[in-house]
């Protein structure tokens, strides 16, 4: 992937993941805009980086996301590079979910809804520019699942999936699609606190970006890219191990 003089935008920008690569690309000489949620944490960072454009934008609503392409195509004609980083992830006991749908729905709409539309929203103005990329972060859970986030699980999957037949229908365009599989790193994904064991958040984004600099397609960190390349026995194996590892630190998910 070309790493300078693009034109970015960032789904799920103002923090965590999404805001460290920020970070980069503006240090890497490209135009950046990052999209968030959250007025107020937009306008931390815009405080913090001035040279950041900022855009609200709630990715589950087919509304919002068709006005966010229009609205970026408008304003930066140069845009050549989405990076669908916007999700939420939700643990749940299968055996006691008692929330309304609309709240196991919204984890489907953020993470599943809004980086596929959004990737066909835009491919056909990527095709006007010289060179493109469209960058979906998934998961390790896409492919060894987590079964304490059995959605989000569902959602990574699913976007992996959607990925990698991207790909190769535009394998002979300008665009390039890249997938990024993190492991848990350490953010507020899910909630304060529950991913502090994860990998630290600035050496995970810095070793993406050397990855990326050598035009790899598959990302991984910490052993998720080895994943695609487990047999099924391995997988199944590990999937097991994890869940009775987390039942063990987490006693009361039952209950």
């Amino acid at each position: 992937m070309k790493m300078t003089g693009n034109t970015i935008l960032i789904t799920g920008g103002a923090s965590g993941i999404g805001l460290a690569f920020a970070e980069r690309f503006l240090n890497h000489g490209n135009d950046v805009i990052v999209v968030g949620r959250r007025e107020e944490k937009l306008r931390e960072v815009k405080e913090k980086y001035p040279a950041i454009h900022t855009k609200v934008c709630d990715v589950s609503k087919e509304e919002e996301r068709i006005a966010l392409f229009e609205w970026a195509v408008k304003e930066f004609p140069k845009l050549n590079v989405l990076v669908n980083n916007a999700g939420i992830q939700q643990r749940v006991n299968l055996l006691n979910a008692n929330e309304n749908w609309d709240y196991y729905r919204n984890e489907l709409s953020i993470n599943v809804d809004g980086p596929i539309h959004l990737s066909m929203l835009f491919t056909p103005h990527f095709q006007k520019q010289e060179r493109a990329a469209i960058v979906n972060v998934t998961s390790g859970l896409a492919v060894m699942t987590g079964v304490w986030v059995p959605v989000y699980s569902a959602t990574k999957a699913a976007l992996h999936s959607f990925t990698t037949s991207l790909r190769t229908q535009l394998a002979e365009t300008n665009i390039e699609v890249v997938e990024i599989l993190p492991p848990a790193v350490n953010t507020d994904l899910g909630g304060a606190g529950l991913h502090t064991f994860g990998a630290p958040l600035n050496d995970f984004a810095d070793t993406i970006f050397a990855e990326l600099e050598n035009g790899e397609i598959e990302i991984g960190y910490g052993g998720t890219k080895e994943r695609l390349h487990a047999t099924r026995e391995e997988i199944m194996q590990g999937i097991k191990g994890a869940w009775q590892n987390f039942l063990k630190n987490n006693p009361g998910f039952r209950s």
